[in-house]
């Protein structure tokens, strides 16, 4: 089922980065292409950079086909309000979801988060969780949705809420047993690597990976 082309989205951020690496080293895609507003400080054979205007999405002919990688995402405090937010978090990764689809890629995998939900009455987790509807809802044949929690990494900007937030939990890890295992936090090269081992195992329809099973899919890497 996996193509030999792959397409990652937010291949600056801390995940994107991490998973753009991990798909040009572990040599599954003949090509990788990288959705990015301006140049990366990266060369590599196999890697080909598309520049975009990201609210120009619509406008790209022909759209790329392949196994896309949607990494994409940012602060509500970075992006100065919710309506920029959505557009980021929301707008962008469903155009792209939506052109893939259209463009006969197969299979999406999305960054999301834990406790994702459409009726949250937190703004950031239901956003998330109406993308994951809106990505489930087209016609990909295998659709991977990571929901990690905190992220260890170093990031281009700082998130100092959950930089705080992962400090206090790091320590307190193991006693987050059960159903609060979903809640430990996790290296941010972990989750990239999960990401790329799940094209490998696609089985057809909608995968929900947490914490043990992003686990188990980086360590089949």
């Amino acid at each position: 089922m996996a193509s030999d082309t792959a397409l990652v989205a937010g291949a600056t951020g801390l995940v994107g980065k991490l998973c753009l690496e991990t798909l040009l080293e572990c040599g599954y895609y003949q090509q990788v292409i990288a959705l990015a507003r301006r140049p990366l400080d990266r060369r590599h054979p196999r890697l080909t950079e598309m520049i975009v205007d990201f609210d120009k999405l619509q406008e790209i002919d022909p759209f790329p086909a392949g196994d896309v990688f949607c990494a994409l995402g940012t602060t509500i405090r970075r992006a100065g309000s919710q309506a920029a937010f959505m557009k980021v978090d929301f707008e962008y990764p469903r155009t792209i979801a939506s052109r893939s689809a259209t463009a006969g890629s197969k299979i999406f995998v999305l960054v999301s988060s834990v406790s994702a939900d459409p009726r949250s009455p937190n703004f950031y987790l239901r956003v998330k969780g109406e993308l994951e509807n809106a990505i489930i809802a087209l016609p990909f044949e295998s659709t991977h949705i990571f929901r990690p929690s905190f992220l260890i990494g170093e990031r281009a900007e700082t998130r100092l809420g959950e930089s705080i937030a992962a400090a206090i939990a790091r320590p307190l890890r193991f006693t987050m047993v059960g159903p609060l295992r979903k809640y430990r936090p996790m290296p941010a090269a972990t989750l990239a690597r999960a990401m790329a081992a799940a094209t490998r195992e696609s089985a057809p329809g909608r995968h929900i990976h947490h914490y043990d099973e992003i686990l188990a899919l980086a360590g089949r890497l």
